[in-house]
């Protein structure tokens, strides 16, 4: 059955691919963005009226929010507007939800940063919350006053708890697309070896496919109850066997280098979580490999080289 459907932050990485599966599933999709762009409407979440209006006018039967500042680097080098701004957004849409579509599923899309140092892996919904950057502290204030509107105004809030994800379209300011576009960009300039350069290749994280996860997005505002679900793989994957795996995907030799000015301080070993919890509600479970995930983004990559009309230097 079609519905109607509102995302924030619909240009976005994980957004622009919930919009094209919501579309291909023929639902009616009303897509929002501060900066516009992909078929959204600009909507500046940090107004309150013009969100209330919004959500009036589109009276959703649900709402995805995924619109936030989401860069950890970027939180530690200018905390305030991550802070600020992520909360003040969600809260004016929480806000507008409640007052103009509160029969509407809320689909919160929130992060494995939130629990910070794993007391012991993988890391399931009960584990305590410990947010280790600024950006994880915004989103575990969010996720907290997401959990408040469920309590207060017996909304359908669901709390999706997203680790790491890939795929075309992430920019690099994330790992898995900065090492794509290193080997996009070699091929294109025809280099042998390719080079790529990391920061720590030992760090391990829980890798998913940007498509897999608005998967459970979708299935979970369809089938499941109010509460916390985590979406991630269940298996952590090192930065040195993600250009390893990119090398063999890509068919080409490649010189890995290690930057010391990459290297986070206090960076966790290993992080890893359970879907048990997301796969009893809806069924899912991760379909796309990291090969694939890795072959389509550097295949991306290659694509905005030539849209682009030229060769990068080498």
């Amino acid at each position: 059955m079609s519905q109607r459907i509102l995302i924030t932050g619909a240009s976005g990485f994980a957004g622009s691919h919930l919009a094209d599966l919501c579309n291909s599933a023929g639902d009616e999709v009303f897509g929002l963005s501060r900066s516009g762009g992909r078929s959204t409407e600009t909507v500046d979440l940090l107004d309150a009226q013009a969100t209330r209006m919004t959500v009036a006018a589109v009276k959703p039967d649900v709402v995805y929010h995924l619109a936030a500042l989401a860069s950890v680097a970027r939180s530690w080098a200018d905390p305030g507007p991550t802070l600020s701004d992520n909360i003040a957004a969600a809260f004016n849409l929480f806000e507008a939800v409640r007052l103009e579509a509160p029969g509407a599923a809320l689909v919160v899309v929130s992060s494995g940063e939130l629990y910070g140092p794993p007391a012991s892996l993988p890391v399931d919904e009960t584990a305590p919350l410990r947010p280790p950057n600024p950006y994880a502290v915004s989103k575990a204030s969010i996720d907290l006053l997401a959990g408040f509107y469920a309590d207060a105004y017996d909304l359908r809030v669901i709390r999706a708890r997203s680790f790491n994800h890939a795929g075309p379209r992430q920019t690099t300011v994330y790992a898995v697309a900065s090492f794509a576009k290193q080997v996009a960009d070699g091929l294109d300039a025809g280099d042998n070896p390719v080079h790529v350069t990391t920061g720590a290749p030992t760090v391990r994280r829980d890798f998913t496919d940007v498509r897999d996860v608005v998967r459970a997005y979708r299935l979970l505002s369809q089938l499941a109850q109010p509460g916390v679900y985590n979406v991630c793989s269940g298996r952590s994957t090192s930065a040195g066997e993600i250009v390893a795996l990119l090398g063999d995907v890509c068919a080409v030799a490649i010189e890995h280098a290690v930057d010391s000015d990459r290297i986070r301080p206090n960076e966790i070993a290993d992080v890893r979580g359970s879907h048990a919890r997301l796969t009893a509600a809806t069924g899912w479970e991760p379909q796309i490999t990291l090969e694939q995930t890795l072959a389509d983004t550097v295949s991306w990559w290659r694509s905005q080289n030539a849209q682009a009309g030229s060769k990068p230097l080498k």
